[in-house]
């Protein structure tokens, strides 16, 4: 089996992009490696190379599991971890901004407001999922 390739230079600078847009300045992130289990029906485990950065008292992880496949996932601790809803993308910028939007939404969620108007109407929005 062939290893999963690297975040490309084009695949970081656009994540860079997408995150100085959300927050409107530098964020910085680091490329890392996480063991995913890439097959539910086997225990195998895979090394894919991953992005991660933190924001706003969440810890954000953007996991490259093919090319042009990923997933995704924010958490506050190891109890509060949570997905998009949608297990795996096939366009980078359609994950990274699905996964701020979801996390936003939880933001707001645990302080009390509501989330996004569009959200029932979105067939592609799931809103957080408690992993």
């Amino acid at each position: 089996m062939n290893p999963i390739p690297d975040f490309t230079e084009r695949e970081q600078q656009q994540i860079g992009q997408i995150l100085f847009e959300r927050y409107q300045r530098l964020v910085p992130w680091e490329l890392a490696e996480a063991e995913l289990q890439l097959d539910p029906d086997s225990e195998q485990t895979t090394a894919c190379p991953t992005l991660y950065w933190s924001q706003r008292g969440a810890e954000f992880v953007v996991c490259k599991v093919g090319e042009s496949r990923f997933r995704c996932q924010f958490f506050y601790s190891e109890r509060e971890q949570f997905g998009t809803g949608r297990d795996l993308y096939d366009d980078l910028t359609e994950c990274v901004v699905t996964l701020l939007q979801v996390q936003a939404d939880h933001e707001r969620t645990r302080a009390g407001v509501h989330g996004r108007a569009a959200a029932a109407e979105d067939q592609d929005y799931y809103g957080p999922t408690l992993i």
